[in-house]
């Protein structure tokens, strides 16, 4: 089973292919392009977290050494008794450096909540969020002393708040190395990962090649192709005249179609192309046939009229002749001798003879002059199958054609204005001419019926039959193939030429020598058709049969 893909459905085809293609080279684009940005953005978020922690771990460092100088205050106070220092200052730095750790780590806080579109084995801020929370924690411890002024000359508070400090400062210092060791192990990460990604691109890139070429050779196959051998016979039916060659697609698409329709459009013409040709030499043929009659019949009329006068005085001479020995044995008055009476017999076999042949001859330039009568015959509105009627009847009493049936069939009543007696003889002509190529016992047939607008004849028999050699000079003057070898080759002839002054046609068909032939004659119908259909069902004609004998 062939499925059949129209060409709307293999362009679309073609189509979501080509989006395949630019799907697959889009997204090795994309996302080398998406995993470049998110490593520049976790790179540049993790390095601006850099400033922030040291700035956090010098925040905590000048809290140290506030807090060392204000031990080292308590020191003197207590063990030398030095000077007092002046408290409220020592107070007012802490509280300083405490606003500048705060502030810092809210900075560092806000940057660790910043990690949406980060790359995960960079951008994980867990520890470090964590870190941040054990700072605040720390920061909040520091809170009480920064509110607290006595706290300076508190031994006990100063080291618990230097205590939480140091704490502090050691937390701030792992951030940045923290960074740092989980940057140097990302560069590892990020080379398998490039190298992974630069093969996947690669193979994208070829994958996307395959499909190109295969989508061109789709491409060319459902639709450069077809069209090439589309133009190709086309151009080879239009250029060469080759009007035997034929397109063939196996697309089961559109282009088939079109290629099915181009060999019937050929085939179309070649059958318009070969009927005309037909017609043209049918009609070359009426030409040259009209031609020859023309010329035969302004012969004929001379040379008939020419020749009747010498056969009219050799049949007289003869019969002359004839009439004078009898007369000269009658005036003898004796009896003749039995060799006389031979030799008379003989003579008057001769003679007989003469005149015979002298009067065939006649019959001859009879019809010769019938021949070259062309004059334009008196017509009326005739019924075609009382003629054929006629006919036959006149035929079945010829001695000729005893052991031989002619069959009328007519099964409506058939009118045509012509001239009765030349009907009669175009009728004649064809029934004996069938009724002569048939053996004992063969019949002919003759077929009246209506036809459209025409009269139609048809004349049927299943006699010798004719080859086409034959057929093509049947109606030619002087043509005959009888086959007792009589005949003046001109009865058809005439058949002919008293149909076309009708203005009607006549066509011979036989499958070969013997398998019968049949000859069809139209005339055209006469006006008053209405008319004479109702005299056809008034009178209920049906099938008529005749027995030549």
């Amino acid at each position: 089973m062939h499925w059949r893909w129209s060409i709307q459905t293999k362009l679309l085809l073609c189509v979501a292919l080509l989006l395949a293609m630019v799907v697959v080279l889009a997204v090795s684009g994309f996302q080398g392009a998406y995993s470049y940005r998110t490593l520049v953005r976790t790179m540049s978020l993790r390095a601006s977290e850099l400033p922030v922690a040291g700035e956090l771990a010098q925040s905590l460092g000048d809290m140290r050494v506030t807090l060392s100088r204000a031990n080292s205050v308590n020191y003197l106070l207590t063990e030398r008794n030095g000077p007092e220092v002046d408290n409220v200052m020592l107070q007012h730095e802490f509280r300083t450096e405490y606003l500048a750790v705060e502030e810092t780590l809210r900075r560092y806080g806000k940057q660790l909540t910043n990690d949406f579109d980060t790359d995960p084995r960079l951008g994980d801020r867990s520890k470090e969020r964590e870190i941040l929370a054990t700072l605040e924690r720390k920061l909040e411890v520091l809170a009480k002393a920064k509110d607290d002024p006595d706290w300076v000359v508190d031994p006990v508070g100063i080291s618990s708040v230097a205590t939480t400090v140091d704490e502090m400062y050691d937390l701030a210092g792992i951030l940045p190395a923290q960074l740092h060791d989980r940057m140097r192990q990302f560069g590892g990460d990020v080379k398998d990962e490039y190298r992974t990604w630069i093969i996947t691109s690669w193979i994208m890139f070829f994958l996307a090649i395959g499909m190109m070429v295969v989508l061109l050779a789709m491409f060319y196959v459902w639709v450069v192709a077809p069209l090439h051998v589309l133009l190709a016979g086309s151009r080879r039916i239009a250029k060469a005249d080759d009007f035997n060659h034929r397109i063939f697609l196996r697309t089961n698409d559109e282009f088939s179609e079109l290629a099915g329709a181009l060999n019937d459009m050929t085939s179309r013409f070649q059958e318009i192309r070969h009927d005309l040709d037909d017609q043209v030499r049918q009609r070359t043929q009426e030409v040259v046939r009209s031609e020859q009659m023309a010329s035969v019949g302004f012969l004929a009329a001379g040379v008939a009229h020419e020749i009747n006068n010498p056969l009219a005085a050799i049949a007289m001479a003869a019969e002359s002749l004839e009439s004078r020995v009898e007369d000269i044995i009658v005036a003898d008055g004796d009896k003749p001798s039995e060799e006389q009476n031979a030799e008379i017999a003989v003579l008057s076999k001769y003679l007989r003879r003469i005149q015979d042949e002298a009067f065939r001859c006649k019959g001859i330039t009879d019809q010769l002059l019938d021949f070259s009568r062309r004059g334009p015959a008196e017509k009326d509105d005739t019924d075609l199958g009382e003629l054929a009627e006629g006919v036959i009847d006149m035929v079945r009493h010829l001695g000729n054609y005893k052991q031989k049936n002619v069959e009328l069939v007519r099964a409506d009543e058939v009118r045509s204005r012509v001239n009765g007696q030349e009907i009669k003889q175009v009728l004649l002509n064809l029934i004996t001419n069938g009724l002569d190529s048939l053996d004992n016992g063969g019949t002919v047939k003759v077929e009246l019926r209506r036809s459209g607008q025409w009269a139609e004849i048809v004349v049927s028999d299943n006699g010798c039959g004719m080859s086409p050699e034959v057929l093509k000079h049947l109606f030619e003057p002087f043509f005959t193939r009888r086959r007792d070898g009589q005949g003046t080759g001109l009865g058809l002839s005439i058949t002919y030429r008293i149909v076309s002054e009708h203005g009607g046609t006549i066509e011979v068909f036989s499958d070969g020598p013997g398998k019968g032939s049949r000859m069809r004659v139209l005339f055209p119908l006469s006006v008053d058709l209405k008319a004479t259909h109702e005299r056809a069902l008034q009178n209920g004609f049906g099938q008529r049969r005749y027995a030549a004998a």
